[in-house]
């Protein structure tokens, strides 16, 4: 009985083509609304959190806001010593960052350059596919060398292996002594939302302040490696010690692990994913009136088949259930509809934006679900109205 109901759906479907179309257009909207957005959101949260991984899962970061120097400034040296102070630290990098005009034969562009030292590559996860990382001698040295990354590399020389090569950052020559490989290249959204643009350079710590006309030797932020695990005890030890520095006024610094970053992050796309999905249920809602709007119009043009049906014996639950298939057939129709042009558009997304995002397969069964209890509780009102017809007035109806 109930796959007879189906199959008079589908029929009433492909007799219908327009109408039925029309009727499910809000589930379809709403579908496609749900699913495509929600993948995106999470699509871009996989990305971003690829990124923090890659930045290292044990990296502490602290920022310093003493700008009217009425406290004594870090230097670079007592950064490096904080892993002899802290039990908790295994490595300590300053990162002083400006944009500055970088410049080559084939492009000139403003480019976000770092100034730091070698253990900076360590912490951040930073592996050089030619060439090297920042030693000690060009920081003791104050040598105008610089690393890449790979997109920097591309896009100034034009191929990845430029090791070699010579750049100017403010018309001062540096020479190009690694490139950053593909894989530590995932942070790209991440340089892009926190840095500002895509392309880094990164060279001695002094040779930036040297070729800036605003840094000060004074150290503003830097960035720890804790032991395996141990991130937040390394978190409050910093805390702590920087408290004692500035003598209780914690409003001078500023510091965060990555793990806070991605249960903020969580939060955010959680919520952003809620908002969204709550948009698309409104569309589902809408499209649920529809359909119960043209189920009423199916009740009454079919009150005389009604009258017969029941006058050969059929029970009211009978067709109750009947017309109660036939608005939940509609609404999943729109539904796999929806879920079928989410995936073109997902498709297209990943083609123009070069990505590689997905449908999410958990989206796509709450969207069917949701669906499904959209036709229930639209389609129960014609049901119980077809089904308490009375046989003698629904064969007189004309």
């Amino acid at each position: 009985m109930i796959w007879q109901s189906v199959k008079m759906a589908l029929k009433s479907l492909r007799t219908n083509k327009l109408r039925s179309i029309l009727t499910m257009l809000g589930i379809i909207i709403g579908v496609f609304a749900l699913v495509v957005l929600v993948s995106l959101v999470s699509g871009a949260t996989n990305q971003i959190t690829t990124s923090i991984s890659d930045m290292g899962t044990d990296l502490v970061s602290v920022m310093l806001f003493d700008y009217d120097h009425t406290y004594k400034r870090m230097t670079v040296e007592e950064v490096d010593s904080l892993t002899e102070t802290l039990d908790h630290v295994v490595a300590a990098a300053p990162s002083a960052m400006g944009n500055f005009e970088v410049s080559t034969k084939l492009k000139s562009s403003n480019v976000q350059v770092y100034g730091t030292t070698p253990l900076y590559s360590q912490i951040r996860g930073l592996k050089t596919a030619y060439g090297r990382f920042i030693m000690k001698p060009d920081c003791d040295n104050n040598s105008n060398v610089a690393v890449l990354d790979n997109a920097t590399a591309k896009q100034f020389f034009g191929r990845e292996d430029c090791v070699g090569e010579t750049l100017k950052i403010n018309n001062i020559p540096f020479k190009v002594i690694g490139v950053i490989g593909d894989s530590s290249q995932s942070m790209g959204m991440m340089s892009m939302i926190l840095n500002g643009g895509m392309y880094t350079i990164y060279v001695p710590f002094y040779s930036l302040v040297r070729v800036s006309n605003s840094m000060s030797l004074a150290v503003d932020s830097f960035y720890l490696a804790s032991r395996q695990g141990e991130t937040d005890i390394a978190r409050d030890e910093i805390k702590e010690y920087l408290t004692d520095r500035y003598g209780g006024n914690d409003e001078l610094f500023f510091v965060f692990s990555q793990s806070e970053i991605s249960e903020a992050l969580d939060r955010v796309t959680g919520t952003l994913s809620l908002l969204l999905g709550g948009i698309a249920g409104i569309s589902l809602l809408v499209g649920g009136i529809g359909i119960m709007n043209i189920m009423l119009v199916s009740v009454t043009e079919r009150t005389r088949e009604i009258g017969i049906r029941k006058a050969i014996g059929a029970r009211p639950s009978v067709i109750k259930l009947q017309f109660l298939i036939e608005a939940i057939t509609l609404s999943i129709v729109g539904c796999l509809i929806g879920i079928i042009l989410s995936w073109i558009m997902m498709q297209i997304i990943n083609i123009i934006g070069d990505v590689s995002y997905s449908l999410s397969v958990p989206v796509m069964i709450v969207s069917v679900i949701f669906s499904s209890g959209v036709g229930i509780l639209f389609g129960l009102y014609p049901a119980h109205k077809a089904a308490k017809m009375k046989p003698i007035d629904a064969l007189r109806y004309n």
